[in-house]
């Protein structure tokens, strides 16, 4: 604003009484008559579409709820959008697990028997990291629909939402193996190409480590192997074991489930690790509800349904992963006389990480690589061939459920598969480059290539010797828990106390809540948000309020990132103090190849 004074200095005169477009300080700081009367317009019709996008902001979280329970009924189903037949059930398995194989076929697909294919199959293995199964399918622009696109015979290993009574690791990776073989035997013994998501990754590796030759290529997407890498104060959840006192905290937890480990409290540790992405999906289902409404609903269907896993599974993951960080020493034990060992993998590997990722960054993907090949010279002895890939900015989830990251990266991952399989034996990178074609795909819109690297210029911090303090107090603290605690808690859990805690759990009860089943008062919502839809007009977006509606948001936005970046920032410190344990300095932190 300008200050105008309305006297000269000096002068004893009164001051002017103020005028329509000034005042006695400054001109131009109330509106104008005309501008008074565009402004009352701009402000009724903010007002009214402000309504109507609560009425039908709180509209689809009814919805939702409704899903949540429908799919819930229905027994949770995998959301793939594709048909599919069984082909193996292993809960019929003599170590029964709750797995399944299925064949995926595209909805205007041929009937087709295996030998008329030519191309090696896929197999997708989605995670069982507290959601169902479908993240690798649930829509057309996926790692199955881009796989269906490039012309393979696509198989994707689903699960229920119960695990068999006692179900371990190694049942689990048994199963795994017999689906591999029965694959590769309906393509006349083609291996198959392994897709594993996430958690799944390490599952894949421990079978390419056990089943060498008999698996073809293995892509690892968002896989964590080296549990204890990352960055001080970007991913906080490898510190989570320190405070929690590690794995007796998820024995209590099984031991309350009446031998089953909630994966709700997993997709609960996944929203506290980000809370302004929490806010912010919410925040642009309420912006853009006209456009937002469908596709919020699509992904809740899958972010909200929680599946289960048997206490020892809680346990064998939790132990030698996440705590004990066993799988790249070949420490790994899979039953009782044989140990998962990197250095037994003979099919090439495709390594995904992205660095907008804070659950899975490359730290994590990639760290194991110089700890299992000290040199390259190593790595080409091994005969071992690896090609990674990184994307600059998407999330953890945007891997795996990005329509741009399935049409690129997946894509040319697919495309390049018969000259990764052609590679000579060492490190890759893989470049892709927009505008030009490879040579093995020329109907692609991009270009791959695969540049040499070294071993030795993944530079990644040495492990923090406090999380050999923490694997110590974990074994000592779960001993006590498991001698003392256990059979108490056992003994007072029963199927009905598991049962109320799961529909107790937080992330079920803000969910179901908003259904009319518990609140019924809410069954007026959906003919009233019916009504707006068929006679909504949406603000035009220059209008100034609504403006205003986005800087509130984005201000709230970052209010809540910077509370989570002190409170990240907190518990390094405090780690630092209970363990002795100094932050990474900046370069030790991963260098990224040029």
């Amino acid at each position: 604003m300008q200050f105008l004074h309305s006297s000269p200095v000096g002068s004893q005169a009164a001051p002017e009484a103020p005028t329509p477009n000034g005042d006695a300080c400054g001109a131009n700081s109330q509106p104008t008559r005309a501008e008074a009367s565009d402004a009352a317009p701009d402000l009724w019709t903010y007002s009214r579409d402000l309504l109507e996008r609560s009425i039908l902001f709180w509209d689809t979280l009814r919805q939702r709820a409704d899903d949540l329970i429908e799919h819930e009924r229905r027994g949770l189903p995998p959301l793939l959008d594709f048909r599919s037949e069984t082909i193996l059930d292993a809960r019929q398995f003599a170590h029964p697990v709750n797995y399944v194989l299925l064949r995926i076929f595209a909805e205007d697909a041929p009937t087709i028997t295996p030998s008329d294919e030519q191309k090696s199959p896929v197999l997708v293995i989605d995670p069982r990291a507290g959601h169902g199964p479908g993240i690798g399918g649930f829509k057309k622009d996926s790692e199955v629909g881009i796989a269906l696109a490039e012309g393979y015979p696509v198989y994707f290993v689903s699960f229920f939402p119960e695990p068999c009574r006692g179900q371990t690791l190694a049942d689990v990776l048994h199963a795994l193996r017999h689906f591999v073989q029965a694959v590769a035997i309906r393509h006349a013994g083609r291996a198959p190409i392994l897709y594993g998501n996430c958690q799944a990754g390490w599952a894949v590796t421990l079978l390419s480590a056990d089943c060498s030759g008999l698996v073809g290529p293995a892509v690892l997407n968002g896989s964590p192997l080296s549990y204890w890498s990352g960055e001080a104060g970007v991913n906080p959840m490898r510190l989570a074991a320190g405070f929690n006192g590690g794995v007796w905290l998820a024995h209590l937890v099984a031991d309350l489930g009446d031998g089953r480990f909630d994966g709700a409290w997993l997709a609960q540790n996944f929203e506290n690790l980000k809370p302004e992405a929490q806010w912010e999906k919410y925040a642009n289902l309420f912006t853009h509800i006209d456009r937002e409404r469908e596709r919020f609903l699509d992904f809740e269907r899958w972010w909200g349904s929680f599946f289960f896993l048997s206490r020892e599974e809680i346990l064998a993951i939790v132990e030698n992963l996440f705590i004990g960080n066993q799988l790249e020493d070949g420490r790994f034990r899979i039953c009782e006389h044989c140990f998962a060992d990197l250095r037994r993998i003979r099919n090439p590997l495709v390594i995904f990480a992205s660095y907008g990722d804070n659950i899975t960054p490359p730290h994590q993907a990639l760290g194991w690589i110089p700890i299992v090949y000290r040199t390259t010279s190593e790595l080409i002895q091994a005969g071992q061939r690896i090609a990674y890939l990184t994307n600059p900015h998407v999330g953890h989830l945007g891997i795996f459920v990005s329509g741009a990251v399935a049409q690129r990266e997946h894509r040319a991952i697919l495309a390049s598969m018969p000259e990764i399989e052609r590679l000579a034996p060492g490190l890759y990178e893989m470049k892709i480059e927009e505008g030009g074609a490879s040579d093995n795909s020329s109907n692609l819109p991009f270009a791959v290539r695969f540049e040499p690297r070294q071993v030795e210029d993944l530079n990644f911090p040495k492990p923090d010797p406090a999380f050999e303090r923490i694997r110590d107090f974990s074994e000592t603290a779960e001993a006590i828990y498991k001698t003392f605690f256990s059979p108490f808690v056992q003994a007072t859990s029963n199927p009905l106390t598991a049962e109320m805690a799961k529909w107790l759990h937080p992330m079920r009860a803000r969910r179901y809540l908003f259904s009319p089943a518990f609140l019924p008062w809410l069954r007026g919502l959906p003919p009233l948000a019916k009504s707006i839809r068929d006679n909504r007009q949406p603000l035009a977006e220059d209008n100034p309020y609504l403006g205003g509606e986005r800087k509130w948001i984005s201000l709230v936005t970052s209010s809540i990132e910077t509370a989570r970046l002190n409170r990240d920032a907190t518990l390094e410190r405090m780690f630092a103090i209970m363990y002795g344990s100094a932050p990474p300095k900046k370069s030790d932190t991963y260098q990224r190849t040029t």
